[in-house]
């Protein structure tokens, strides 16, 4: 038999028709998993390729490995090998790693657990549809090397996460699945056949030569069952032993281990019944069940995978001559001008130089219709141009564009367990310490009773009770939900929203840009002094140059802005042009500047701005603004809910008013600074309520950050969106209607499924006691137990 090849990089051997390769010192190496392949990429892009030159030969000795494992992992410590995986923010990094060896809900306990007591790890958050482990820590205070030794001391290899890399290996992962459920169910099927010939109903012309053989051939049949197709329960099992936590692979390793040791024993005294057939069977029936539970995860995190792959991998550059050529994503540079032809996918985050043409951003937003655009507005990456040729400047590549930064909101959502996930969490760990100890009385009761019934009493006790279906019963319905929001254009960023929704009894609500539409149009301006309208209008674009509200719209673009630009939330901008402060915004704040009283809005109609200097004001502009078509729609859902709607605006024009009579708010309050509006909520809270918040403004951030659930409008400022719960991706508040359905239906669902699997976990326990419960019922209603609980949470997928 030919021997395997070593790997190139940890030294194990290659399995047969392994295609993962990387170029080590100018040949081809070959490599046993995709692990290895990113690691010494990573080393070789890194400038690190003389690591594999000066390495001694005892580094790829599969015997040195635990010695060779320490420095390799030290590798992941040099910033060039950071670079392309580790994020680095202030005093704390940001990384993603691809997580082998997770068996169950269980793991993800474990993992995040053991992490959160480490020294310098603020945060650990597992997400077990995709197997990614998303870690933010202080690398002055714990390497990055040790971090994943830790990992390795509990039973867990990390990757750095890769696209490509992840696909591949939850293909194999499945592959590898169906395979071990194939073996199982081939062989258990012969298992059966010879375990039956010895029955006392079949065996009455068997020879006690024939029966004999038919126990070593059961033996025979049955050992690759136990430690080809059941090998990941057993290191499950070990690795809780070792980390003194229990999860539903102790039960099930006891419960698989005693019987095939009971069969060892029959077999080799040739008294008593065989037990392999059962060994087959639970063998058969836990992995068929794994494997679906699996796949019905990695469908909730579709929705996470169709976004990570939206990018094109190449695009067309235009040259400094106005040539194109195709290169791929990872050579573009921001400050390149990228051409986007119709139907292509846009590569990068930028601004529109020449073209325009609709595109379509329903899988970002949720907005079915492709929107308008044209040269000035911004492109999203990932995002389909329908119509006409585009012209775009690059301005954010990578995880710097709106699309990385949705992914990574969206599985922070996902990983996020409100209480009552971690509720059931600790539920099913005391459960099965309780199932261990009854499994132990009932075992030496039944000892007492019949010796010959207590062995399987007790293995039918411990397969019925296995608490997967509790573990899973909250995570899979959030994590559902998540992706069915999303698909309205509701992206949530944190676990918490769809638990908190019941608790909510008053809404506080923006105006310009939430309940309007936020895309003003300057209807009129009105020379105050000296100057006339097109100067006044120069000045104060200038103002609102680079700013990002709704309002600096209104003003169109202008290449030159002021001076020493200050932003004053709810109140306006201050800054220096053409040698003169200026202020814009209030009135009240822009006559501070000179000293004098506010002057009154001369009309009630609009939005009224003020733009003075030193010397007084300077010019009146009117801005129009359009209500949303929806807002009446979800202002009803709201009162339908029982909840009390508030707004609160900074704008103290009349607009204010005028929103409030046509919407029905009777409770509406204008010209509030970012510290009025926060004292609203502090006052809400003292009186017992709890407060939603949509908004989307910089003078908004603190009520967002301080409302018990906030949404920021898919238009907000950057920082309104980090602080907000969730995102309203779309901008239409209907989607918000509909996730307030969702979000009763999930609870629901969640309900039901804690209640099924509590249910029927407290009653098998005694049926399973008493001696009602047959191994095979037990395997069968362990299996079905948990795919309801799967199969209903994927109910929430169901969205229109």
């Amino acid at each position: 038999m030919t021997q395997p090849l070593p790997c190139y990089h940890c030294g194990l051997p290659v399995p047969a028709g392994s295609h993962f390769e990387a170029r080590v010192l100018g040949e081809t190496r070959a490599m046993c998993c995709p692990g290895c392949q990113a690691v010494a990429e990573a080393i070789v892009a890194g400038g690190l390729e003389s690591y594999y030159r000066h390495r001694s030969d005892s580094a790829v000795n599969p015997q040195a490995l635990p010695k060779a494992l320490p420095d390799e992992l030290e590798l992941y410590d040099r910033d060039e090998v950071q670079r392309g995986f580790v994020l680095h923010e202030g005093d704390l990094s940001e990384t993603c790693l691809l997580i082998e060896g997770i068996s169950c809900a269980a793991c993800g306990w474990l993992i995040e657990k053991h992490l959160r007591g480490l020294p310098g790890v603020a945060e650990a958050s597992l997400n077990l549809s995709n197997q990614r482990l998303n870690v933010r820590w202080a690398d002055s205070q714990l390497p990055l090397s040790q971090l994943l030794k830790e990992l390795r001391a509990i039973g867990y290899a990390g990757h750095p996460w890769q696209a490509d890399e992840a696909s591949a290996r939850l293909a194999e992962e499945n592959r590898k699945s169906l395979r071990q459920i194939g073996v199982a169910g081939l062989l258990w099927m012969q298992v059966m056949m010879a375990a039956m010939a010895t029955w006392p109903e079949f065996n009455i012309d068997l020879s006690a030569e024939l029966d004999t053989i038919l126990r070593w051939v059961s033996l025979f049949l049955t050992t690759p069952i136990v430690f080809y197709c059941c090998g990941q329960f057993f290191r499950g099992a070990l690795r809780d032993l070792r980390t003194r936590h229990l999860t539903m692979d102790v039960s099930v390793s006891l419960a698989i281990g005693g019987a095939y040791v009971a069969g060892i024993w029959s077999t080799v005294t040739g008294v008593g019944e065989l037990y392999f057939d059962a060994v087959g069977m639970f063998a058969l029936f836990l992995l068929a069940g794994r494997y679906l539970e699996r796949r019905a995860r990695e469908r909730t995190a579709a929705a996470t995978a169709q976004l990570v792959n939206l990018l094109p991998a190449s695009c067309l550059r235009v040259d400094v001559q106005g040539q194109t050529e195709r290169v791929l994503l990872r050579e573009l540079r921001v400050g390149d001008q990228v051409r986007v032809p119709p139907g292509s996918l846009l590569p990068a985050d930028g601004c529109i130089l020449d073209g325009q043409s609709s595109v379509d951003e329903s899988l970002l937003t949720g907005e079915y219709l492709p929107l308008p655009r044209i040269a000035g507005d911004l492109v999203t990456a990932g995002t389909l141009n329908v119509e006409g040729p585009l012209t775009i400047e690059v301005q954010a590549l990578g995880n710097d564009t709106r699309l990385s930064a949705i992914v990574r909101l969206l599985e922070r959502a996902q990983v996020d367990k409100p209480r009552l996930a971690q509720l059931a969490d600790r539920v099913a760990q005391w459960f099965l310490l309780i199932v261990l100890g009854v499994a132990a009385i009932v075992g030496l009761v039944w000892w007492q009773i019949d010796a010959e019934r207590a062995f399987w009493i007790v293995l039918s006790l411990l397969v019925a009770t296995c608490p997967c279906a509790l573990s899973l019963a909250t995570p899979t319905a959030l994590t559902t939900a998540t992706g069915s929001l999303h698909k309205l254009g509701l992206l949530l960023t944190r676990g918490h929203v769809l638990e908190g929704l019941k608790h909510i009894d008053t809404v506080i609500v923006d105006k310009t840009g939430t309940l309007t539409e936020g895309r003003l149009t300057l209807s009129s301006v009105q020379p105050l002094r000296d100057l006339d309208q097109d100067h006044c209008l120069s000045l104060a674009a200038a103002l609102e140059h680079g700013s990002e509200h709704p309002i600096a719209r209104a003003f169109g673009h202008r290449n030159e802005g002021a001076e020493q630009i200050v932003s004053t939330p709810g109140q306006g901008l201050e800054g220096v042009m053409e040698q003169r402060r200026l202020r814009i915004g209030q009135p009240a704040f822009v006559a501070a500047l000179s000293g004098q009283a506010a002057p009154a809005i001369p009309g009630n109609q609009g939005q009224w701005l003020l733009l003075g200097d030193e010397q007084g004001p300077l010019a009146w502009f009117v801005l129009d603004d359009r209500l949303r078509e929806d807002a009446g729609e979800l202002l009803l859902a709201c009162r339908e809910q029982g909840w009390n709607v508030i707004l609160l605006s900074g704008d103290s024009s009349p607009m204010v008013a005028d929103v409030a009579r046509r919407l029905e708010i009777s409770d509406a309050r204008g010209g509030l600074t970012p510290d009025a509006k926060l004292a609203v909520l502090h006052e809400l809270h003292q009186n017992g309520h709890r407060v939603l918040m949509l908004g989307d403004g910089v003078n908004d951030v603190p009520v967002l950050a301080g409302a018990d659930i906030s949404v920021a409008m898919g238009s907000a400022t950057d920082l309104a969106k980090t602080s907000a719960d969730a995102v309203l991706l779309s901008n239409r508040l209907s989607s918000l209607v509909q996730a307030f359905a969702v979000a009763k239906r999930t609870r629901r669902i969640i309900i039901e499924n804690l209640l099924w699997a509590s249910l029927y976990n407290g009653l098998v326990l005694p049926f399973a006691a008493l001696g009602w419960v047959t191994p095979l019922w037990a395997a069968f209603g362990m299996s079905i137990s948990s795919l309801l609980v799967v199969i209903n949470a994927l109910r929430l997928a169901r969205v229109r």
